[in-house]
């Protein structure tokens, strides 16, 4: 029989309707909270980058092969390469890729009853197509006329701005260097997308990418670059890099999304320090509670230590009877603060009850993404750093002495 933790678990139970059993709660309570606060930070913070990275990687992809010294907004005016049959067969054999398409940027205004929108309107070709992370309404882009679609998407802010309702007729104006006037096109605005990503949507919209080449002229198979997707964006560095070192002839380059949108990628990880020190703090009150909850059961049993200490258990053993004080406290309160904080994940994905500003946070309401594996080495960290803090405390046990707290009744 494990003795002290015998002791522990007896006494813990008969803490009843005394300053003990109070003391005892609130040390729970505060465990509760500070392990549930921990999982919401690192399950909200690991839904919102989430959401972040799946809105942009559904309309950029994750990797861009184009030519060096450009990023993807340049693309616009960089002159055309080659479409390469062969390097597209390559690239989409390497593992993680699964799907290529080729695409041209070009800039124009749009124009509809006497509004007008700069866009940069990206040509693709017949299949492009819009991951689950963007919602869509309207119809696709209609491909079957021989010289090319005079169907346009547009997102929804734009779409609203401009007041076009899906099937209305607008006409994009491009602007040529050196002429005078610009060269027109009537376009049908026959579907809607929606990231909720004001980078994406105030100024993108998707055409055929042979209107785009007919307006600038270029040669059947000109285009202004690739984009691609991955299996695994954690993978995207991996295979830029595999792709650049075995496949790309200069001037082509790859690029990933966080090479282009680093300012993007930059503010992401600053929510991690957002989430490390929220856990820093929540650990902390969860210690603090817990050494001064046991301060006060070793100062209350005195009298027990006393007892123990005449009938021959060493300050070892009596150090482990309250380390198990310690570690039943912040067991229970770790038990509650996983049901507490998974409980919330639930029905905030089954409901959506908590809600955000969409204009600022890119999202109608709070993402939840609960990863095991956080939950785990959360609740083991919590466990193992309140045990090693409570050794301290445990050392006022040397202090009491058996003669003098039994000459008291």
């Amino acid at each position: 029989m494990n003795l002290p933790f015998f002791i522990a678990r007896r006494n813990l139970l008969k803490q009843k309707g005394n300053f003990s059993s109070f003391i005892i709660r609130i040390a729970i309570v505060a465990t509760t909270l500070s392990v549930a606060v921990m999982i919401v930070a690192l399950s909200v913070v690991g839904g919102f980058k989430a959401s972040i990275r799946e809105k942009l990687y559904a309309f950029e992809g994750h990797i861009h092969i184009h030519q060096y010294g450009l990023n993807t907004f340049q693309t616009a005016s960089m002159p055309p390469v080659q479409e390469d049959r062969v390097l597209e067969k390559q690239i989409a054999a390497v593992p993680g890729v699964t799907h290529i398409a080729p695409f041209i940027k070009r800039a124009g205004i749009l124009q509809f009853d006497g509004k007008m929108e700069g866009l940069m309107f990206k040509g693709v070709p017949e299949n492009f197509h819009f991951s689950q992370g963007i919602s869509f309404s309207g119809n696709k882009i209609d491909y079957s006329d021989t010289a090319y679609s005079k169907d346009i998407v547009l997102s929804r802010a734009t779409a609203d701005r401009l007041e076009l309702k899906v099937g209305d007729m607008a006409q994009i104006y491009f602007l040529e260097e050196g002429s005078t006037f610009p060269r027109i096109r009537k376009v049908r605005l026959a579907g809607i997308f929606h990231t909720a990503m004001e980078e994406v949507d105030r100024a993108n919209a998707l055409c055929d990418i042979r209107l785009l080449r007919n307006i600038s002229s270029w040669e059947e198979g000109d285009i202004s670059a690739y984009q691609l997707s991955l299996a695994d964006d954690k993978q995207s560095e991996k295979i830029a890099d595999k792709i650049l070192e075995e496949y790309l002839v200069s001037p082509l380059y790859s690029f990933t999304m966080e090479e282009t949108y680093a300012h993007v990628f930059a503010w992401l990880k600053m929510m991690d320090v957002n989430a490390s020190i929220i856990l820093s703090i929540m650990a902390i009150v969860a210690i603090i509670n817990l050494a001064v909850a046991l301060v006060i059961l070793i100062v209350e049993q005195a009298r027990m230590v006393g007892v123990l200490k005449a009938q021959g258990m060493t300050v070892g053993q009596m150090r482990s009877v309250f380390l198990y004080y310690a570690g039943l406290i912040a067991g229970i309160g770790i038990f509650a603060g996983n049901v507490l904080a998974l409980g919330l994940a639930w029905l905030q994905q089954e409901t959506g009850f908590l809600k955000l500003s969409e204009t600022s946070y890119y999202m109608t309401t709070v993402p939840f993404r609960v990863i095991w594996w956080h939950v785990l080495v959360t609740d083991l960290a919590t466990l193992l750093l309140c045990i090693a803090c409570m050794l301290l405390p445990t050392l006022y046990i040397r202090r009491i002495h058996p003669a003098r707290v039994l000459q008291f009744k």
